[in-house]
């Protein structure tokens, strides 16, 4: 996602790992590391951006499993990384957004369309998002917002799932990582008469959700 908004745009880069940060920070000119915790997002952290044109929420958790197996902890620690991290951000970012007609860009899931058995407490999640989406698209004329849903990525997250179900890695199968930035990329790039409000990006072949 970094990459591909990179030519376009001056990018602060969140998330906790400081290491992988610098590193994506040092190689894309006009790009540096925001470390925080987006668990604990506060006020202090967001102090000095005034100014905010897009916001790209790109960070997620899935722990798998059949409702009569997934303890409340599940349920509460997939909410909040996935929907309470995701609307607070947004929330300490308004103004800076609202000061820079911003565009809020959500990466949901096939799982927020839909929900497959052991996909409880995540297709729960992606669905709160699509609303909070929703709610925030009407609530705030002045931005865009725009969810995106894609199939199976090619990532380390990916991987972690095909192990929680006890399947095989086939990446070949999954949608590449920089083939969801360009649709993320084509939104934000569109043109300011229009509002791309949803974008569905699935696998050319494989599994779906």
């Amino acid at each position: 996602m970094a990459r591909a908004l990179a030519p376009t745009h001056d990018l602060l880069l969140g998330g906790r790992d400081r290491d992988a940060l610098d590193g994506v920070a040092a190689e894309l000119p006009g790009a540096r590391p925001w470390p925080v915790e987006l668990t604990a997002v506060t006020a202090a952290d967001v102090a000095g951006i005034d100014r905010l044109g897009v916001l790209v929420h790109s960070a997620g958790v899935a722990t798998l499993g059949r409702i009569e197996e997934t303890p409340a902890e599940v349920w509460r620690r997939t909410m909040e990384v996935n929907v309470v991290a995701v609307a607070e951000l947004t929330r300490l970012l308004l103004p800076a957004l609202r000061a820079g007609a911003g565009h809020v860009v959500l990466v949901n899931s096939g799982s927020g369309q839909r929900a497959n058995p052991t996909w409880g407490s995540y297709a729960a999640s992606k669905f709160a998002l699509r609303a909070f989406a929703d709610a925030l698209r009407l609530e705030e004329p002045g931005l865009r917002v725009t969810t995106v849903y894609p199939g199976r990525v090619d990532t380390d997250m990916q991987r972690g799932v095909r192990e929680q179900e006890n399947g095989a890695y086939e990446p070949d199968k999954y949608l590449r990582a920089d083939s969801v930035a360009r649709a993320v990329l084509a939104a934000v790039t569109t043109s300011p008469d229009a509002h791309v409000t949803e974008i569905t990006v699935r696998p050319s072949a494989g599994p779906a959700n």
